[in-house]
Formats: structure tokens, C-alpha cells, sequence
């Protein structure tokens, strides 16, 4: 019986599962004050793009059976601070409806005025929102809120007793991180779109053509095709990037942020597009 929907998902479900009995493992064992806090420092780039695979997951479900789903959900949420269908309703019924309307996109980088926020205004705003935003798409689609809400609900619940059990641990594994995560998630996610308003969705997302981000990230890069098919599974994202680039304008092309380019510097690799300027 198979149980994975695309079998490119098998190597990235492996590390997510591994990833989190290591989050376990260290939550347990570890008896050091510094364990959890290295711990904590080390992981806070991979979580990021986690966050990423949480993303693709909650456009694509990586598996066919729901509970497994809902298994695979909950550990994205300990990790990322992102739980079921968070981004089912904030992000696939929300932000991809609007996001040609920056005044309207659950994501949005406008202010009333039509100025483009800074990149940690942008941050603060809308994690403070994410979550009242995804509640108010949630009305609209009572299916999809139960879920979501049930998911806050358990997650609280298991994570809260972890810490009750565990605090110092508890805390730096199972608060600080998931916290963290979902910062760092909005802070990246501004490069996405801000500074574009347009209604063409071929000019309105910053594509990032670097290998490895594209690696760990699932083909975000490709965040042009992404909002053209949505529903696409993120293997196939570069295929349709092929058949849409002649379109796509050379200043919706973005570099690529740390840690990549360190490592492009290291590998002598050229650039390609600006991003808009972060304040």
C-alpha cells in the first residue's frame, strides 16, 4: 500500500520525522542547561524551511490517509509554530485569492497610504495577524476552521504539558522555536512580493533561480509558477517556470538572501536580480 502521494516527497517526509524525534530525543535527554538552547540556535535556519515544506504540504497533502496527514501536521506545527490548516486558510484561501490586491492580501506589504512597509514592519504585522487572519478566512470556510481550530487546541495542549513537564527544555524546544519560526517565516516571506503591485501575476512575485535555496526550500524560488497553479506539486514548479519565463520581466528576479549567498560567494556564483530594499 502506498501511502505517500508523490514519491518525491519520501527523502523530505524522512528528515522531517527524523527532525523531530531528534527535537524529542533532546527535549528527554538532555540534562545540560546549554543542551536545548544549542539546540535551539542550531536549528533556527533549517526550521525556517520546514516552514517551506509545511507550506507545499498544506497546498498538496504529502499524504493519502488524513491521519497521517494530521501526524505529519502536528510536527510541522511544533517546529514551525504553523498548525493544520494555517496555511490552508491564511495562505491557499487567502493570500492567493488577494495577493494581486495588496490592500486585501492576508499578507499584504501596503499601507493604507500605498507605501511599501519595511521588512520588519512587514514581519511584526503580520505575525501578529497571521493567526485573526486565518480566523476571519476560517468563517467562510467552516470545514477547513474546524480543523484549525482543533489543531490550536491540541497543539497548546500537548506542547503546554511538555512544558509543564520539562520547563527549560519545554521552553527553549517547544515556545522559543516554533516562535522563532514563524518569525523568521514572515520576515522571508516580504522578498516574495513587496514593492510589486501589479494585476499581472507574471510581474507580481520575486522568482530566486539559486540551486540550493531551491534544494532546502522545495522550489519556492519558483514563486512565479507557484501563484500561477497553486495547487501544482512543488516538483513541478521549474517545468511550468519554463513555459511562463519568457514572460516573466528581469526585475521580478531576486537574489537570493543568507545563508545562500555566503555560499555562493564561496562558490564564485553571480547573482541575478535585486530585491526590493529592506529598511
Amino acid at each position: 500500500m502506498t501511502f505517500v502521494r508523490y514519491r518525491e516527497d519520501r527523502i523530505p517526509l524522512l528528515f522531517f520525522f527524523s527532525f523531530f524525534a531528534a527535537d524529542l530525543a533532546v527535549y528527554w535527554f538532555a540534562t545540560a542547561w546549554w543542551v536545548p538552547v544549542a539546540w535551539y540556535l542550531l536549528c533556527l535556519i533549517p526550521k525556517g524551511w520546514v516552514s517551506a515544506w509545511n507550506h507545499h504540504h498544506q497546498h498538496v497533502n504529502m499524504f493519502k490517509q488524513g491521519w497521517l496527514n494530521r501526524v505529519l501536521e502536528l510536527g510541522f506545527g511544533w517546529q514551525t509554530g504553523i498548525v493544520s490548516n494555517a496555511w490552508t486558510l491564511h495562505h491557499v484561501l487567502g493570500h492567493h485569492v488577494n495577493y494581486l490586491e495588496p490592500l486585501k492580501d492576508e499578507s499584504g506589504w501596503m499601507r493604507p497610504d500605498g507605501t511599501t512597509m519595511g521588512v520588519f514592519e512587514y514581519t511584526w504585522v503580520n505575525t501578529l495577524g497571521a493567526y485573526p487572519r486565518a480566523f476571519r478566512v476560517g468563517m467562510r470556510y467552516p470545514k477547513h476552521q474546524r480543523l484549525f481550530l482543533a489543531a490550536i487546541a491540541w497543539t497548546l495542549a500537548l506542547l503546554g504539558t511538555l512544558v509543564w513537564l520539562k520547563p527549560w527544555n519545554g521552553f527553549w524546544l517547544f515556545v522559543a522555536a516554533p516562535l522563532s519560526s514563524l518569525l523568521g517565516t514572515v520576515f522571508v516571506t516580504w522578498y516574495h512580493h513587496a514593492g510589486r503591485p501589479t494585476a499581472d501575476a507574471l510581474y507580481a512575485s520575486n522568482n530566486i533561480m539559486d540551486a540550493m535555496y531551491n534544494v532546502v526550500t522545495g522550489n519556492l524560488g519558483y514563486h512565479t509558477a507557484h501563484h500561477v497553479k497553486q495547487a501544482l506539486h512543488w516538483s513541478k514548479l521549474p517545468e511550468l517556470h519554463e513555459q511562463l519565463k519568457s514572460g516573466i520581466p528581469a526585475e521580478a528576479y531576486a537574489e537570493v538572501g543568507a545563508p545562500f549567498s555566503w555560499f555562493r560567494g564561496l562558490r564564485g556564483t553571480p547573482g541575478t536580480a535585486k530585491p526590493a530594499t529592506a529598511d
